[in-house]
């Protein structure tokens, strides 16, 4: 079983391409790999429970851990409390952490 974190830095608003993530993580998640999504810059756009075209509970309902990054969302004025159920601020940090494990596989989107 490997390890994929996605980072996505992109929105369904303005991305034509945007279920990829969505779609390629939940197929690895039903093959038992670990996944994780540590969305970036207006990829957390996303996460706001208002966000419509949001794909946050298929990806919660397929045990994909999902992760913040608190600077983007604090340049965005995004409260934690704002967030879709299921999703964690996280700090870089735990990025770089994640990243480092053992048969870790990272794709940028």
């Amino acid at each position: 079983m490997s390890n994929y974190i996605f980072i996505e830095t992109t929105d369904p608003f303005s991305s034509a391409d945007s279920n990829f993530v969505a779609d390629t993580a939940i197929g690895l998640r039903q093959n038992g790999h670990n996944v994780t999504i540590f969305f970036v810059q207006n990829g957390v756009l996303v996460l706001r429970k208002a966000a419509t075209r949001s794909s946050v509970s298929l990806l919660v309902d397929a045990d994909i851990k999902l992760l913040a990054d608190d600077f983007s969302l604090r340049e965005r004025g995004i409260l934690s409390d704002e967030l879709s159920d299921g999703v964690r601020p996280a700090d870089i940090g735990t990025l770089a952490d994640l990243l480092i494990r053992d048969d870790t596989k990272a794709l940028w989107h």
